[in-house]
């Protein structure tokens, strides 16, 4: 995998070891979690084998806007701050992400751009998936790999279906 910025961000946090270890970890989390909710404890196993977990500081930037990216996250425990830069290029926070919670599933999938920053706003723990490792779960896992991929297009279509209504809303203030 070639080294990218955000990669070598990645490399600056403290990493965990064995990510199986925290499988029941996340098991415990699913409730919360759109992305893994129908997964059992087995699935949870497995996939854990196949993502880095890390520990990232106050402060640390743990994906910048712009950039390629090439991963996804879930957050085991802390909180996520997600801030757009504005027109004026002034950072703006538009969403705080708690465990159980995804965020870079976007540019994992399609290789575009970062749509937004993501800043450990606490100490944070962190479960990563590359692009790679969902490529490995789909080849050496189907059925896993299958419901991973179905679970990611509900939660984007979901998230369209919400962003889509923010602008109808916002588009009938305007008009009035």
């Amino acid at each position: 995998m070639a080294e990218t910025a955000e990669r070598a961000r990645l490399a600056q946090l403290e990493s965990l070891g064995d990510p199986t270890r925290f499988a029941k970890r996340i098991h415990g989390l699913i409730t919360f979690s759109p992305l893994f909710e129908t997964f059992n404890l087995t699935e949870i196993r497995v996939l854990s084998e196949f993502m880095q977990v890390y520990r990232a500081g106050p402060g640390a930037e743990i994906i910048r806007e712009g950039d390629a990216g090439d991963f996804m996250v879930f957050l085991i425990e802390g909180r996520i701050e997600v801030f757009k830069q504005d027109r004026w290029n002034a950072p703006r926070l538009i969403a705080l992400i708690a465990p159980g919670q995804s965020f870079g599933e976007m540019s994992m999938i399609d290789g575009e751009p970062r749509f937004a920053s993501c800043i450990a706003a606490e100490s944070c723990m962190i479960a990563v998936l590359s692009r790679d490792s969902l490529a490995r779960i789909i080849l050496e896992q189907t059925t896993l790999g299958a419901k991973i991929l179905m679970e990611l297009v509900l939660i984007l279509s979901q998230r369209l279906r919400l962003t889509s209504s923010k602008l109808l809303d916002y588009m009938d203030r305007e008009k009035t």
